[in-house]
């Protein structure tokens, strides 16, 4: 074909579609069956709408001299093959007009050229109730719907958090597509009454505004995880993007739920999302009465997991009540479906922190990415798992990768970890700084900020960002101890002791992980005591022993016998 046609590659008439590139024609996105000279036909047609496309042309372009196919005959079976794809008549023609003895036109309207998104943004769903306790479904039902597009091969989805930055913003749909970089809009609204939900969508060619497709969906609660299913389906049709086979079995095979316990695992996980202490605290009451009005609901057992893992985690519980939980929730999320990919994360992570069992949470950790590999948090986790083993380039790699899926803040704080525990300060703090930048309120990023400054021996910033954390975190022990390092790296001894009597006091009332206590005293010179931190902070399951083989503020003690002993019953891998 000439340059003319391919320019019009693909061209949308009525409800019909022609994708030259694919050498297809499709009905409401569906393939219509055509033979490849009407298909030709229909292209030269399309290629000039309105003119005339002589008899000669066709002959020139389609039957060549040397074709032993007979001219006459073979052009008007063509042609009425086309016509009866098209649903067309010659007599009353709306799409092909035949000009007796000289030859066709393309008569119909051609709404426009129609192009194939390989990236797209959902904007947040507009809550219709106007009751603001029905935003967080709204939310959450975007949130559903990016992570189910996103499981789709072949197409770029915007990730959540970056979204969720337009809500309620009112810019020009081509302005938001550049700043997102993204082909189409995804936009719509969701009503919810009772026991029913009404979700309106619209996809949008960005470049022009032009609506390419729009569809309602009304539905009983308890059919909400189907409709996701099928609504990511249309959408990937709409586009055209073929689905593979395993993304076919994931969209089939979709449970249904209890509307309660769907609606309080939206809230969950909208709490969740805010990654506050607060937050967590909130979310865990959420996937709780989930998983009490929906017993055989996995993805709330494996939210619940995520909460009591970060809480131990970050010291906000105690092993046993943290991560030791986690991971019998995790391990019912697997059992309940086996290709849940957030279950296979979460119970790796609380595997790694909880069990110190590394090889059994590597091949968890991947096999969530093989399940799901557009999940962050998947990323995000095996990330901080390598480079805590000090494989530091793959844990960057992992990082990068979940922060270009999710660039929350607290993902992008991970990816501060990796160059902390590297020893490549400076790119820690300025990763620390991004995320500070994302949110200013984030206490753990102050935290570790606070650490790489006193091992830089930064030691004004240090105590300052410290300061900050403890402010933040409404003086938790962690927090405090991170403190009491940054004054006990200073020299500042009498700060350092007022430090150790206020831990000593929270003790008392939260649980407080010897591993950060093993720290302060190494850094006064009090080996025998960091090492007794140490020892039973081993024995306690305390989560943050599992930093023991990169964390430098024990380079010092790696010689101590005691200290190898340590490093051999973690069994870390080589």
């Amino acid at each position: 074909m000439g340059s003319a046609h391919s320019e019009r590659a693909c061209v949308r008439f009525g409800v019909f579609e022609a994708d030259f590139r694919a050498g297809e024609l499709r009905k409401h996105g569906l393939k219509v069956k055509l033979q490849e000279q009407p298909l030709q036909i229909l292209q030269m047609l399309l290629a000039k709408p309105g003119e005339v496309v002589t008899r000669e042309e066709l002959q020139k372009q389609i039957w060549p001299a040397d074709t032993f196919v007979d001219f006459e005959q073979g052009l008007y079976n063509s042609v009425k093959r086309l016509r009866d794809a098209l649903e067309d008549s010659a007599d009353k023609p709306r799409f092909v007009e035949t000009l007796p003895r000289h030859g066709y036109r393309f008569v119909g309207t051609v709404a426009a050229s129609c192009t194939r998104p390989e990236s797209l943004a959902v904007l947040p769903l507009e809550n219709l109730s106007y009751d603001p306790e029905q935003e967080y479904f709204a939310d959450g039902l975007t949130e559903a719907l990016i992570t189910s597009l996103a499981k789709i091969g072949g197409l770029r989805v915007v990730s959540r958090t970056t979204a969720m930055r337009y809500k309620e913003v009112r810019r020009p749909l081509p302005q938001i597509a550049q700043e997102l970089g993204v082909d189409a809009i995804i936009e719509g609204t969701v009503l919810r009454s009772n026991d029913r939900v009404r979700i309106t969508v619209q996809l949008i060619e960005a470049a022009n505004e032009t609506h390419l497709w729009a569809e309602s969906y009304d539905r009983d609660l308890q059919h909400v995880l189907p409709l996701q299913s099928e609504l990511a389906q249309d959408i990937a049709r709409e586009v055209r993007v073929k689905l593979a086979p395993v993304d076919r079995a994931r969209f089939s095979d979709v449970p249904v739920v209890h509307p309660e316990a769907y609606e309080a695992y939206l809230k969950g996980r909208y709490q969740w999302n805010r990654r506050s202490a607060e937050g967590l605290g909130k979310a865990i009451q959420y996937f709780q009465l989930a998983m009490a009005k929906d017993p055989a609901y996995p993805n709330a057992y494996a939210g619940l997991a995520d909460c009591l893992s970060i809480l131990g985690w970050w010291s906000y519980a105690s092993p046993s009540e943290g991560c030791g939980k986690a991971k019998g929730l995790a391990q019912r999320a697997v059992e309940l479906d086996h290709s849940l990919a957030e279950g296979h994360a979460s119970l790796a992570w609380a595997t790694m922190l909880y069990d110190y069992n590394f090889v059994s949470a590597e091949r968890g950790f991947e096999r969530a990415i093989e399940l799901n590999p557009r999940y962050a948090t998947a990323h995000q986790w095996f990330g901080l798992y390598l480079a805590l083993m000090g494989r530091y380039e793959e844990g960057y790699t992992e990082l990068k990768r979940a922060t270009r899926l999710d660039p929350h803040p607290i993902l992008n704080q991970s990816l501060g970890f990796v160059f902390f525990f590297a020893g490549r300060y400076d790119q820690a703090i300025e990763q620390f700084e991004k995320a500070l930048e994302l949110d200013p309120m984030l206490a753990q990023a102050h935290c570790v900020l606070g650490l790489t400054y006193a091992y830089k021996g930064m030691h004004s910033s240090a105590i300052v960002a410290g300061q900050e954390a403890v402010k933040l975190s409404h003086g938790a022990a962690l927090f405090v101890a991170c403190l009491g390092l940054a004054y006990a790296e200073a020299g500042l001894r009498e700060e350092t002791q007022k430090t150790l009597e206020e831990i000593n006091r929270l003790s008392r009332q939260q649980y407080v992980s010897p591993y950060v206590l093993a720290r302060i005293y190494e850094a006064l010179g009090r080996r025998n005591e960091a090492l007794d931190c140490l020892e039973k902070a081993f024995l306690e399951r305390a989560a943050f022993m599992v930093c023991l083989k990169t964390d430098r503020r024990f380079d010092d003690m790696r010689p101590d016998r005691r200290f190898q002993d340590l490093l051999r019953c973690m069994n870390f891998p080589p």
